[in-house]
């Protein structure tokens, strides 16, 4: 069962932006409204929330419209990424005093790391941050992976939380389980949505699915079996959660899935399709494609 102060369904929501790049605070209201109903987290800024591409004054205004929408229900996690540490030290506490509870960064991607520039890098911007800090590690988008144990030393820092591990490796995510499970004072999640049920049942404190964008209450519902240990409800779940997924990532970049799932969310009336660049809209074929297959669902 989960343990800890940091659990449960955390959604890595999009960034609602108009045709010529504007913030839709707005959407962000909407999203964060219908997050809390459902009672899952929002994570700003991740993957799925274009992170590289908002701007600094974009992203702290972000984190303020997220937060004042939120009205303290849930709990609201700033990404961090960037390759200049100096600039995301500044960065992390501005999201601090714009309401963020917990700042979840990357690994400057720039330049290979090595394991000891990772913890040291870690270390000090724990060090800096007036907040919690979460790992998040990332394979598909910095090309390098945390090892197993510098999270377990970077896991015994008292203000390092927790890890999101969006790396799809099933060895590892039991691994890191064994390393650090049951513990009260450093989380798991797991990125990887099609192992969520998975992570669960070996003792994941929460999930990070980005489908929880368009059908939050499927994974807060199977967040909940995953906890109580009902397997069969959990596994069908992953099941009806994937398919789901599919439509906005079969066939598709990682790029192009996150422009499909902002077309998908248009049916709801949460955001609109535009993306900020250098990412852009899917085809216009693509699109009805994707509103086709959404209505079915």
């Amino acid at each position: 069962m989960a343990k800890g102060k940091y659990c449960g369904v955390v959604v890595p929501m999009v960034t609602p932006v108009t045709e010529y790049g504007k913030l839709d605070t707005e959407a962000v209201e909407k999203i964060i409204e219908m997050f809390a109903q459902a009672g899952v987290h929002p994570l700003l800024m991740g993957t799925t929330g274009e992170g590289n591409s908002v701007s600094k004054e974009d992203a702290v205004l972000l984190v303020k419209t997220a937060a004042k929408a939120a009205k303290g229900r849930i709990t609201i996690y700033a990404g961090l990424c960037g390759t200049c540490v100096s600039e995301q030290f500044e960065q992390g506490n501005r999201f601090f005093e714009a309401g963020a509870d917990v700042v979840a960064a990357t690994l400057p991607s720039y330049y290979a790391l090595t394991p000891e520039q990772m913890e040291e890098y870690y270390t000090t911007l724990a060090e800096a941050l007036h907040g919690p800090l979460m790992l998040y590690n990332i394979t598909i988008t910095t090309h390098m992976s945390i090892p197993l144990d510098v999270v377990k030393r970077l896991a015994d820092h008292p203000n390092i939380v927790g890890l999101k591990d969006s790396e799809n490796n099933l060895e590892r995510l039991d691994q890191c389980l064994e390393l650090i499970g049951g513990r009260d004072d450093f989380a798991y999640f797991c990125g990887c949505a099609a192992n969520s049920a998975h992570a669960l049942a070996h003792g994941a404190n929460g999930i990070v699915p980005s489908g929880g964008n368009m059908i939050p209450e499927k994974y807060q519902q199977l967040y909940e079996a995953g906890v109580r240990g009902d397997k069969e409800t959990a596994e069908r779940l992953q099941k009806e959660t994937d398919a789901y997924g599919q439509i906005y990532q079969k066939g598709f970049t990682l790029g192009q899935s996150l422009a499909a799932l902002k077309v998908m969310m248009t049916t709801r009336g949460l955001c609109q399709p535009w993306m900020l660049p250098p990412l852009t809209r899917i085809s216009a074929e693509d699109e009805a494609r994707v509103l086709a297959e959404t209505k079915k669902n």
